[in-house]
């Protein structure tokens, strides 16, 4: 039977506002999988003048309705720091994108991804990358596998019917990201063990904990060292300071001292590993609210985080290092180390490293030498327009 087209229209009242982020609460209430994200967070992300993104960024929300229902929505948005990045690195001129997409069916979807081209030809755009919620730092690509499954801290869910919805719809792959997954309570292979425990009696090389009380010093060292090693990487966007302490400030809740590292060498800070507990453990039958009382139960747990999973969401070695033994060393010490807490301080079972660029070989052959494997992959698709 074919369904009745939507009207689409752009967010313009505070009514529209709150329909748009209601809308996926609603879509996806169904999915046992899907953990509803707080919404005060979404709202905040969304928000001019709150989420930093928006200082370098264009954007406009859709809804699409049938009658008085709202049946999906999408945001049409423009990363002006992506427009200056090389072409050959999957973004640069002309580049739109859109993300925040939800939709009841393929001729809602259809409606929605159209409008949201259209806005990006109106714009002078001349290419898209989508699904990207709403920058390359949030939550990039489409989930295509690991359906099965609830994600971890900050990585998306989405129903399995998308893919072909916006396959359909023209676009083709443009890059997989992987997360990959573990048994952490297991020791490494003794290679591996070998390899840290040489960088262990090398004087040379300090792996040290971050340290809360010189926070500032800190994440500073992070964006600078995540700037330098994420360079060279496909759909890179650089992080600017404002978006450094947005984050930080978000993220050091959920931040310890033992879980996230910095390597050293000769006494220079040259990688980094951030580990979180996952929050969405916690978080899942929140419906998306703290109030009236479930913000107690969250303050309990960041006082005493433990949690069966353990994400990494972000390591890097500095870029004159990769592809070396050093590097490999300093990331195979790093894991180590922070497995080692987790297990023993936090009772985590489970590790997850992510996302990975599909063709990031250092990465890639690091994951595979801990015996970690594929859980999910996100896909961030590509069309000319």
């Amino acid at each position: 039977m074919t369904q009745a087209e939507p009207t689409i229209t752009p967010v313009k009242s505070k009514r529209d506002f709150k329909a748009f982020i209601d809308c996926a609460y609603r879509l996806n209430a169904h999915d046992p999988n899907w953990v509803p994200p707080l919404r005060a967070e979404v709202k905040e992300i969304l928000t001019l003048g709150k989420n930093p993104f928006h200082d370098h960024a264009d954007m406009q929300l859709f809804l699409a309705r049938r009658g008085d229902e709202v049946v999906g929505r999408i945001s049409a948005h423009i990363d002006h720091l992506a427009l200056d990045q090389p072409v050959e690195q999957g973004m640069g001129p002309g580049t739109g994108y859109w993300g925040m997409f939800e939709a009841v069916d393929e001729t809602v979807a259809r409606a929605l991804i159209a409008t949201a081209e259209d806005w990006l030809r109106g714009m002078k755009m001349t290419q898209v990358r989508a699904p990207i919620s709403l920058s390359m730092w949030e939550e990039p690509g489409l989930l295509v596998k690991g359906h099965d499954h609830p994600p971890t801290v900050m990585m998306g869910h989405n129903s399995p019917l998308y893919q072909g919805w916006i396959e359909a719809a023209g676009y083709t792959k443009a890059k997989s990201l992987l997360t990959y997954e573990l048994d952490i309570t297991k020791e490494f292979p003794p290679l591996i063990q070998r390899i840290v425990a040489s960088g262990e009696r090398n004087s040379r090389i300090r792996v040290r904990q971050v340290e809360l009380k010189e926070f500032k010093r800190e994440a500073g060292i992070v964006i600078n060292l995540v700037n330098d090693a994420w360079s060279k990487n496909w759909g890179f966007v650089p992080f600017t300071e404002r978006e450094a302490k947005y984050a930080g400030k978000k993220m050091k809740p959920l931040i310890r001292e033992d879980l996230n590292m910095i390597a050293e060498l000769d006494g220079e800070p040259v990688a980094f590993m951030l580990t979180w507990s996952n929050i969405n453990e916690v978080i899942a039958g929140f419906e998306g609210k703290l109030l009236p009382f479930k913000w107690i139960k969250l303050l309990k747990w960041l006082r005493n985080p433990h949690t069966d999973t353990m994400r990494v969401p972000l390591m890097g070695v500095r870029s004159d290092l990769q592809n070396s033994r050093m590097a490999s060393q300093l990331a195979f010490m790093m894991i180590e180390f922070i497995r080692r807490q987790a297990v023993a301080h936090y009772g985590a079972t489970r590790g997850e490293i992510g996302w990975v660029l599909e063709d990031n070989q250092g990465m890639v052959a690091i994951a595979d030498a801990i015996q970690s494997k594929v859980n999910r992959e996100y896909r961030i698709y590509g069309k000319p327009l």
